[in-house]
């Protein structure tokens, strides 16, 4: 079974970067520089992130034109495009990559720019399947280097349905105000309901189409399958294909599961078993679902139900907090208040890089958030319960499901 993992983890082959070469320590400005690759909707975003941008990268030669207009509008004239990702990581005078593309690609682009030296900026979800995951930890451990993954609510910014930082309900869970557990974190038709618009369902009756002249569809798709072209199948609507992403799941789960694995304490750890209640799922497209539930050897709980709408988000065996944080728990906030709360973690990616430490949603913890996603994906699209090893990061006695895992690559992306 875990010959999977092993041979996607073999893209990440050791190849240490000497500290002397890192530009952000001998740059005499010590401006750090970016390049991003992939020019869509999610780019604009990180064009407003710090850092010196020097290029841009994208298949879609509208899509690079027109960030290349927008970038020179604002004055930057230094900026450089490209159609291929590798001629941004070859480059020595860029330190720091942002992968703003679709997640077939994360992992790929993610260990390419760790072994160039590079430092990765990576939007969410990390990867898209547990096999890449593995590999994009071991690329950034073994060359050294320093990795963000695109979701903050962790550490910054009110975590949603509960109109508070997820630091106050960590504090809930860490200092045992609802008792000692096991707890549930449910997830209900605030956040499942909206995974369920139309642009995150894949269609099942594509019909081929002309490819466009300005896109180069062959390198878009990538490590992917080879499949006849379509416009619903790449830029904004491609998370709605297993292929390329895992739908609404895919698309916003790690900004919503991220939360719920720091707030319960389970960085380290993945859950044991995942039901799932959903029609039958495409082969090729990603459809709707209605339940999830995943359960941690503790017996505590992340559910995801359409159906829960005003019940507790957090429920442990002394009490509950509702939406916008309201509690049965007497005198909640007046507890809060005098409490201390997570360690410091840094939450300023760029300090990272100039200091070599880790930042607060890095290659480990986004791992563990994103197997959330990942383990889920793969018992929907078998329509049955499954039983997972924490530690192996493999199904129990599983062909079917293992296969899931690592599945070939095309062509030469295959490892």
């Amino acid at each position: 079974r875990r010959t999977t993992l092993k041979g996607i983890a073999a893209m990440a082959t050791i190849q240490i970067i000497p500290n002397h070469i890192l530009r952000a320590e001998t740059a005499p400005s010590n401006q750090l520089t970016k390049g991003i690759i992939g020019c869509g909707g999610i780019s604009s975003s990180h064009l407003k992130m710090p850092g010196k941008l020097l290029a841009l990268c994208d298949v879609d030669s509208k899509h690079l034109a027109n960030r290349m207009g927008q970038v020179k509008k604002g004055g930057n004239n230094d900026v450089k495009g490209y159609e291929h990702f590798e001629e941004i990581i070859a480059r020595k005078d860029i330190d720091i990559v942002h992968i703003a593309t679709p997640p077939h690609w994360h992992a790929y682009m993610a260990i390419a720019a760790a072994k160039a030296g590079k430092d990765i900026w990576c939007e969410k979800p990390m990867s898209r399947t547990i096999g890449e995951g593995i590999a994009m930890v071991k690329a950034v451990e073994e060359q050294e280097r320093i990795f963000r993954l695109n979701t903050w609510f962790r550490f910054q910014s009110n975590y949603y349905g509960l109109g508070r930082p997820a630091s106050d309900a960590w504090k809930v869970v860490h200092h045992k105000l609802l008792g000692d557990g096991p707890y549930t974190f449910n997830l209900g038709s605030a956040f499942v309901g909206n995974w369920k618009l139309g642009m995150w369902s894949g269609k099942t009756d594509l019909k081929e189409q002309p490819i466009p002249d300005q896109l180069n569809y062959d390198k878009w798709l990538g490590p992917a399958p080879l499949k006849p072209y379509h416009p619903h199948r790449v830029h904004m609507s491609f998370r709605g294909y297993w292929d390329y992403d895992g739908g609404g799941l895919g698309d916003m789960g790690q900004h919503f599961l991220d939360p719920c694995q720091f707030v319960l304490g389970k960085d380290n750890e993945s859950p044991v078993s995942v039901e799932v209640d959903t029609q039958k799922q495409h082969h090729d497209a990603v459809l709707p679902w209605r339940r999830i539930e995943m359960v941690y050897a503790d017996g505590t709980k992340i559910i995801l139900d359409a159906s829960h709408d005003k019940g507790p988000i957090i429920s442990g065996p002394k009490g509950n907090i509702f939406g916008g944080f309201k509690s049965d728990v007497p005198d909640l906030d007046k507890k809060l208040k005098e409490l201390s709360g997570p360690p410091k973690v840094i939450t300023d990616f760029h300090q990272s890089v100039r200091e070599r430490k880790k930042f607060a949603l890095n290659e480990q913890n986004g791992f563990r958030s994103c197997t959330l996603i990942n383990i889920a994906k793969i018992a929907l699209r078998e329509n049955r319960p499954l039983k997972f090893d924490s530690d192996k990061l493999e199904f129990i006695d599983d062909v079917k499901a293992n296969a899931y895992l690592n599945p070939p690559a095309r062509g030469k992306y295959g490892v």
